[in-house]
């Protein structure tokens, strides 16, 4: 973890309320966003209590954390999109599930050749997906989930390759 992710975490660490989660928050950020995710306690549903009433449980009490917290979790994003330039989009885990709130959803540019396009338009032709950029996001979230080690892999690998970079000779230009 480099300094800038340190800094990032420690931050919202400092400006979360103690006794939202657990534990401190998980902080991840790309260009445009923040996303900050504390586990909330597991809900005591009672002995004999069946998976639909855990479900349900748990449900409300996300439901009721993030009514509960809305203005505080506003003032927090509102100052750390000012200081880090980023939105900040909040979510919780209970019970072995994510749950996001307002995450952005980017626009992203790109050029395809034909062969691409056929893929894309396959894709919505069967009803995968709504859109060629439906098809697109479905492709890149396939990519993540079957090679999410590999993606893992080449992340460290560009920290490492920062770091070199920061211990480097300046120049001047």
């Amino acid at each position: 973890m480099g300094e800038q992710d340190e800094k990032l975490n420690g931050w919202f660490a400092g400006r979360i309320p103690d006794g939202w989660f657990t534990a401190a928050p998980e902080v991840t950020y790309d260009r445009e966003e923040i996303l900050v995710v504390g586990t909330l306690a597991d809900v005591e549903a009672g002995e004999g209590a069946t998976d639909a009433t855990r479900e349900g449980a748990r449900e409300g009490r996300v439901k009721q954390f993030r009514e509960d917290t809305r203005e505080q979790r506003m003032r927090i994003a509102r100052e750390a999109e000012r200081k880090y330039g980023r939105k900040v989009a909040w979510g919780v885990e209970i019970g072995g599930e994510r749950h996001l709130y307002t995450t952005l959803s980017v626009p992203v540019m790109t050029r395809l050749r034909m062969r691409e396009r056929e893929v894309l338009d396959t894709l919505v032709d069967a009803g995968v997906a709504r859109s060629r950029s439906h098809a697109l996001a479905w492709c890149v979230k396939l990519v993540a989930d079957k090679q999410g080690e590999w993606l893992k892999d080449l992340q460290e690998a560009l920290v490492a390759v920062q770091q070199v970079r920061a211990e480097g000779p300046v120049t001047s230009a």
